[in-house]
């Protein structure tokens, strides 16, 4: 089987020379935060099997702690990811929200993190809850950036 040799333009909607690589690069800043608070979530709930096998391991304030700073950059990176990402679709498409099923994942994932720092902060959620919070948004995470393989959609260039 032969791969096409030809070049063809890219689909309009991924001409935009400043919005998309904003929109991308808020994206992949905000979902590194992600990783890094879903990662103190995890060793704080393994923490009890594992904190003795481990000498150096994190005490578990220090974990909760690492998690909700994350967190509470998370949540601007996903609101500047989601703004942008409007601006280059109101470009793109005319306009500026479609329910795409990325677009509705990463809606449900800007929820979920200020569910947690809400949460957080006013209901003083702390240790294994505010933990399990952030798993349940990192989960979402994975679905937003996973989704267009399953669902389709705009997000879909060819996947």
């Amino acid at each position: 089987m032969s791969q096409q040799s030809g070049i063809e333009p890219l689909i309009p909607a991924l001409q935009n020379n400043l919005l998309l690589p904003l929109h991308v690069t808020f994206a992949i800043l905000a979902y590194g935060a992600a990783c890094v608070s879903f990662a103190a979530a995890v060793l704080y709930l393994l923490r009890p099997r594992l904190g003795d096998r481990i000498r150096a391991y994190p005490s578990a304030r220090v974990l909760d702690e690492l998690g909700y700073k994350a967190a509470v950059i998370t949540f601007p990176l996903l609101t500047l990811m989601i703004l942008l990402g409007a601006m280059w679709a109101n470009v793109a498409w005319g306009k500026y929200w479609s329910w795409d099923p990325k677009e509705t994942a990463a809606l449900v994932t800007w929820l979920a993190y200020g569910a947690y720092l809400h949460a957080r902060v006013v209901a003083k959620w702390r240790g294994k809850r505010a933990a399990w919070l952030l798993v349940i948004g990192f989960i979402t995470i994975l679905i937003a950036y996973f989704g267009n393989h399953f669902f389709g959609g705009l997000h879909s260039y060819g996947v």
